[in-house]
């Protein structure tokens, strides 16, 4: 009876460690599905804001995770959102200092933040019709404020995507809203040409696919070349840690954090070539800006696409 019952023991015991060693291997392959369709939410999804001051959920557009560890989720900061600290009066063409707070689902303020390519945030700007881009870097006054210059060309609504990293966690992205008063003016026709030039530098811009297709995958390749004798050029540095930049918006009547894509370049080197691997979510017009450092010089190109 005593060998039975030991028999029984160790059969059971087994069966036991078997089973737990079976939620963790599930519960693995569930943190890495639920990781793949994070991203895939995370593009798609966005919240319509109609006031300037009123604050958004920052989600992460590149490589977000749905599970936090446990230093997030004792912080409460895994969901973080900005504000703007004050109202300020805006003009077209005159300089504002604008400040922005950073803060967890309660409140409190996010203090510490990772540096990732090269600087603690980058604060994208544009106007509505998308038709104004600008690329700024707050500057940190510390217990979660940011403070940066800017500048509105002309009366009309504008758009901030605050992408930042606080300690610890993945990049997220926040987005803000100003208006500028005025009459806007009308916005020209949307220009769908593949090459255009910027100051001394001509850029073709060319796809992986010869329609681009929502959902799809494409790779996507900036020509650049001389404007004086048409050869590629050759004198192109890193611009904030990598070879290029590139910021897609969709041109949307009300832009949300959906409409926000920020690829970085692949790791090619091939002459005047920058080389990017991005997705488009949905159907629509999209406005790309590719950046380029040429020898100390940022050249911003900016390409309309019609995707299907």
């Amino acid at each position: 009876m005593k060998h039975l019952v030991t028999t029984f023991g160790i059969i059971s015991t087994l069966l036991l460690a078997q089973g737990c060693s079976s939620t963790v291997k599930s519960g693995e392959a569930v943190k890495s599905g639920e990781t793949s369709d994070s991203i895939a939410i995370k593009q798609h999804e966005g919240h319509l804001m109609d006031k300037g001051e009123t604050p958004v959920v920052a989600s992460d557009p590149h490589a977000g995770h749905s599970m936090h560890n446990n230093m997030e989720q004792a912080n409460n900061s895994a969901q973080a959102k900005a504000l703007f600290s004050d109202r300020k009066n805006i003009q077209p063409n005159q300089p504002v200092v604008l400040g922005i707070n950073i803060q967890n689902s309660k409140g409190k303020a996010i203090t510490k933040f990772d540096t990732f390519q090269e600087k603690i945030m980058h604060l994208i700007l544009v106007s509505d019709d998308l038709q104004f881009f600008n690329h700024l870097h707050p500057t940190y006054k510390q217990n979660g404020r940011f403070e940066v210059t800017a500048n509105f060309p002309r009366s009309g609504q504008y758009t901030f995507f605050a992408d930042y990293k606080p300690s610890g966690q993945n990049e997220q992205v926040s987005v803000l809203k100003k208006g500028v008063p005025g009459a806007t003016p009308s916005a020209p026709a949307i220009d769908l040409n593949t090459a255009k030039t910027f100051g001394d530098t001509k850029v073709n811009i060319t796809f992986s696919k010869p329609k681009l297709k929502a959902g799809e995958e494409v790779h996507t390749i900036f020509k650049l070349k001389n404007t004086s004798n048409n050869q590629p050029v050759t004198n192109l540095q890193p611009y904030l840690g990598e070879r290029g930049h590139l910021v897609i918006v969709k041109h949307s009547s009300n832009l949300t954090k959906a409409n926000y894509i920020h690829a970085h370049a692949m790791k090619h080197d091939s002459g005047g070539e920058v080389h990017f691997m991005t997705k488009f979510p949905q159907p629509g017009k999209y406005k790309l800006w590719g950046q380029f450092n040429r020898n100390g010089k940022v050249v911003t190109t900016d390409f309309w696409v019609n995707v299907q």
